[in-house]
């Protein structure tokens, strides 16, 4: 099998939440970010999305359908690196815009789709190069470029708060089976250590831009991939473009910790 091609890992047309109810007055929630935000491994996905994969099960449709006074501008995309939210996403906002998330990171410099392929078809000796490179890049490079970006969001939406979700581990570190291709123990470590310093470099730039992060880690502990419940999909042949990405029932638990955390 070509893994090659397997995960175009995190991928602009708005989708919108239901109407405000009658007579009540919405205001306007934006959302940003790569496809953990669009909602990739809950189809369907709608088509006006095109290669984004917006899904209507993704976080930010989870928890504005429980807020009818929302309008809900989705402009996430499968794909999406920082350098793409800055170019393609930030127009949407304004100083209407009075709450904005994002999800992203996982993709600057080839990130984790580079990293799966090297773990899933690679040497050992090619996963330990790509799972290192990527935390090292996530702690000198990426760490400023999201301050940067949460900081420009917060000028360009000055009303807004600005809410950041950040990455569950992916794999159980057991050995149960993933699916068609099913890492060794050894390299889920190597995978799992890229993923703390992604969220690690996360944590530095929410603290640094004060905005607010909410931390999915805990709500997927015993859900990952590969594990007996997982709320991740392993490799499974005929979804390559889904693979490590929440299923429905993981992006209703991001919706749930969004919700817990801002209400």
């Amino acid at each position: 099998m070509c893994v090659a091609a397997v995960v175009a890992f995190f991928g602009v047309v708005v989708m919108q939440a239901g109407p405000a109810s009658a007579g009540s007055r919405s205001w306007e929630y934006v959302a940003l970010g790569d496809s953990y935000a669009a909602g990739v491994g809950a189809p369907p996905y709608d088509p006006a999305g095109g290669d984004c994969l917006r899904s209507p099960l993704n976080y930010a449709h989870v928890w504005a359908a429980e807020h009818p006074r929302v309008t809900l501008t989705d402009v996430t995309c499968s794909g999406a690196a920082t350098d793409d939210v800055e170019a393609e996403q930030l127009s949407a906002l304004s100083r209407r815009t009075k709450l904005v998330t994002l999800t992203i990171g996982g993709n600057d410099d080839s990130g984790f789709s580079r990293t799966l392929n090297a773990c899933l078809g690679g040497t050992d000796a090619q996963c330990e190069a790509a799972t290192q490179a990527g935390a090292d890049y996530a702690t000198n490079v990426l760490a400023g470029d999201l301050e940067a970006l949460y900081t420009e969001v917060k000028q360009l939406a000055p009303r807004a708060r600005v809410v950041v979700l950040n990455y569950p581990q992916l794999i159980d570190q057991g050995t149960g089976s993933c699916g068609a291709i099913t890492p060794s123990s050894y390299r889920r470590g190597l995978i799992a250590g890229q993923i703390a310093a992604l969220d690690a470099a996360i944590s530095t730039a929410t603290s640094q831009a004060r905005v607010k992060l909410v931390d999915v880690r805990p709500d997927f502990v015993g859900h990952e991939a590969c594990s007996a419940d997982p709320w991740i999909l392993g490799t499974n042949v005929a979804s390559q473009t889904e693979w490590f990405h929440p299923n429905p029932a993981g992006h209703a638990a991001y919706g749930a910790a969004l919700e817990a955390a801002i209400g």
